[in-house]
């Protein structure tokens, strides 16, 4: 990659920093890491509830800040958050359920204000940069290139991390190596933790290397308070009125918020399918590999066809996905996985493409902080109904289902109805769409 967009260095900064920033070695256990450390599936619910909702609370108010005070202020606040973040979940104590549910919580509130910290600030100085240069028509090929990057690398943190968590599989690498340690599963489910809080730190010094293109306005701490919080109003405003912006936004929220919770469940799925553990990490490699391929189509997308078509190419796979899913057959369930998430890889992709192609740069940070809140916040609100069918799948299951089974085989109902209302609005929003 050298040569065009990938020789401006906020632009390989920004990919290093995605990279390293989104790729935890413990996704591929997710769900079930919390209920080792001995959560509860609603408690894990809960948290990412709680995440989502601090999200939301910190979303706009850090992209004002990042377009008043800096862009790369909060892109090194959220590197930093996540390093305590990992670490009070990393060296959380087990046996005392009220203390480790409160580190958990506290963890989880770290994590979504370094997520809100970063929501559009890296973004912002990486499109900035591209405009600054007079490329910004080649955001999508910086786009592909650092999801197929965060895919590639995520092949690697899959399989090494389910490998972590694994003690069968740690056990044999100690003794290949001439040690004979008889780790047990409440020593490996660490491991995992661990390895993400060294790429975590690794991250530190790759976003004190960001350089700030656009240089925020000077003149006191107040001033440039008054003017960021300006700015949300300003954004608001403006989305208020653009309602191609509100179209994107809606859409977007409506795709990411079913897509997103399924893939945060998919470690308890294959549990209940049957599949072993340690071949987490391969299903979870699949899903990379995958990765490599729908960022370049979703490139060539973009520029082949009409935004209205694309976002009907994505309703499709990811509707696809979650009827195969309410199968829980194994099979079908991991072609269910790769659909959902490239789905989800689809929305993130024309969702950054078609906002920032409409929005100023002065409100750049403002406006992707306000798509990321209402993003998390329809999380949030999935996570609630998610905790809540669960619930009522235990009361009401006459067939023998679990409440997870039951709940999984509502999202694709859940995702129809909301097609049906959405759509139709948001067409009627964005009839430009037919002239792009």
């Amino acid at each position: 990659m050298t040569g065009g967009v990938f020789a401006i260095r906020n632009i390989r900064l920004f990919i290093a920093f995605r990279v390293f920033f989104n790729n935890r070695f413990y996704y591929p256990v997710f769900t079930i890491l919390f209920v080792d450390y001995g959560l509860t599936v609603e408690q894990f619910s809960l948290l990412n509830t709680i995440w989502a909702l601090t999200v939301v609370a910190a979303e706009v108010p850090s992209g004002a800040l990042a377009d008043a005070l800096g862009r790369r202020h909060l892109v090194i606040l959220a590197a930093a958050l996540t390093i305590f973040e990992l670490a009070l979940m990393a060296f959380a104590p087990v046996g005392n359920g009220s203390l480790l549910f409160a580190l958990f919580l506290v963890s989880r509130v770290l994590s979504g204000l370094a997520d809100a910290a970063s929501s559009g600030a890296d973004e912002a100085i990486a499109y900035d940069s591209l405009a600054a240069a007079g490329l910004a028509d080649e955001w999508p090929k910086a786009l592909s290139a650092q999801m197929r990057l965060t895919s590639l690398f995520f092949v690697v943190t899959s399989v090494s991390g389910a490998m972590l968590y694994d003690p069968t599989a740690m056990n044999k690498l100690c003794a290949y190596f001439g040690f004979v340690p008889h780790l047990t599963q409440s020593d490996t489910m660490r491991f995992p933790m661990y390895a993400a809080l060294v790429l975590a730190i690794i991250n530190l010094p790759v976003v004190l290397a960001f350089e700030e293109r656009a240089q925020p306005n000077r003149g006191g701490f107040r001033r440039q308070l008054r003017r960021g919080f300006a700015n949300v109003i300003a954004a608001a405003r403006w989305i208020a009125v653009t309602r191609l912006a509100m179209a994107i936004i809606l859409i977007g929220t409506l795709y990411d918020h079913i897509l997103r919770l399924t893939a945060t469940m998919t470690s308890q799925y294959f549990r209940v399918c049957g599949l072993p553990e340690s071949r987490f990490g391969l299903v979870n490699a699949a899903v990379s590999v995958m990765g490599l391929f729908a960022p370049k189509l979703a490139e060539l997308l973009v520029g082949r066809y009409r935004p209205d078509i694309n976002w009907l190419i994505a309703a499709a796979i990811g509707l696809t996905g979650l009827l195969l899913l309410a199968s829980f057959q194994l099979w079908l369930g991991i072609v269910a996985v790769l659909l959902t998430f490239m789905g989800m890889m689809l929305t993130s992709f024309f969702t950054s493409h078609y906002l920032n192609a409409i929005t100023d740069s002065d409100i750049r940070a403002t406006v992707l902080s306000f798509k990321g809140m209402v993003f998390n916040l329809g999380y949030g609100l999935a996570g609630i109904l998610f905790a809540l069918a669960m619930r009522a799948g235990h009361e009401t299951s006459a067939d023998g289902a679990t409440g997870f089974v039951t709940a999984v085989r509502f999202f694709p109902w859940y995702f129809l109805v909301l097609l049906a209302v959405v759509l139709p609005l948001c067409w009627r929003w964005a009839r430009g769409w037919r002239g792009r």
